[in-house]
């Protein structure tokens, strides 16, 4: 899936389609988390989980289908995730960021807890493999657009 994503985001930049997962190493690293927040009754002093970027490349999520929890910044303001049964959150993470020399952007996000009931998550993170190095892709750097960072190996477990 994420193979998927990396050509289909090559594709939207239009350059070669393998200039993301390129990077990635023939055996990119995957980590899942299960996540689970019980019910919390000081939801106002107590966070699911703190405010962060991820560093991997893509991160998937598969929400719980009730209770809203995934909270993103837009306009400096903590937005609400909907919660929508079936379907999949797809965050991009700090590699993401570097590949495409800032054009997509790994999101401030954070997990807040619910009063009444537990909320259940499982999220999928895609990273390079740790001996790779990974950096913005050549094809996208012009007069526009400068590279922003240098390339970087071990991203992922340094940060």
């Amino acid at each position: 899936m994420a193979d998927i994503l990396y050509k289909a985001m090559a594709k939207s930049l239009d350059i070669e389609e393998n200039s993301f997962s390129g990077q990635l190493g023939d055996n990119p690293a995957t980590h899942v988390r299960f996540n689970f927040y019980p019910p919390c009754s000081k939801r106002d002093k107590v966070l699911g989980l703190k405010p962060h970027s991820d560093r991997s490349n893509v991160t998937v999520i598969l929400q719980d289908e009730e209770v809203e929890g995934l909270q993103i910044v837009k306009d400096e303001k903590w937005i609400t995730v909907p919660a929508i049964p079936h379907a999949l959150v797809v965050s991009l993470g700090a590699q993401m960021q570097i590949m495409s020399i800032g054009i997509f952007k790994s999101p401030l996000h954070r997990v807040v807890t619910n009063t009444d009931k537990l909320r259940i998550s499982v999220a999928v993170f895609n990273e390079a493999v740790p001996e790779k190095e990974i950096g913005p892709v050549e094809a996208l750097i012009d007069d526009k657009r400068p590279r922003l960072c240098r390339n970087v190996k071990n991203y992922a477990f340094l940060n």
